[in-house]
């Protein structure tokens, strides 16, 4: 059974990133960010939202542990930043209903939501740089990256959460996401 460790950055939604695994059939736990990367076993690694980058860990080091890595906003801004891009303030803060533009509709991750689907976001922060290497997969009205690839180091990232009902076919992006790691 495939195995995907959730990374808890203090979200408050990292229990339904657990959840939304679990009920697409992977056997997943939430560990803490403090965990040293050669305890982690896993064929996939989510690293969840959070408040900030100041309780982060050990989560720079999961992405060099060669399984693919899901970031999820904070998570998705710590893969930015770790690999070179970079995150700033967002002009449109806290949580709201977003219509979000699929702009790469062959991408492993959420090519399958194209072309446009409505999620749950908070851009109260946001990468603003794309790092070297990865490729931009979807674009909204407030946010020029609501995701990005780098297909070939196996990271990706989201600035939305496909865990919450809020999220339409958020499902389908874990379901994407275990299909990487089973064909990793």
């Amino acid at each position: 059974m495939t195995r995907i460790v959730v990374i808890d950055l203090h979200g408050q939604f990292t229990h339904l990133e657990r959840r939304a695994l679990r009920d697409v059939g992977v056997d997943t736990e939430i560990v803490s960010a403090d965990t040293p990367p050669a305890e982690i076993d896993a064929d996939g690694i989510v690293l969840s939202g959070g408040p900030d980058m100041d309780r982060v860990g050990n989560a720079p080091d999961y992405l060099d542990l060669d399984v693919p890595v899901l970031g999820i906003c904070l998570g998705m801004q710590l893969i930015a930043v770790e690999r070179g891009g970079a995150v700033g303030g967002g002009d449109y803060g806290g949580y709201a209903d977003v219509d979000v533009e699929i702009v790469d509709d062959e991408d492993p991750l959420v090519g399958s939501l194209a072309p446009k689907t409505r999620v749950w976001a908070s851009h109260a922060d946001e990468v603003v740089e794309v790092p070297e290497g990865f490729v931009r997969t979807a674009t909204s009205d407030v946010c020029d990256v609501e995701a990005m690839s780098n297909t070939e180091a196996g990271l990706y990232g989201v600035q939305w959460h496909p865990e919450v009902a809020h999220t339409e076919r958020g499902e389908e992006v874990f379901e994407n996401f275990v299909a990487i790691c089973e064909s990793a």
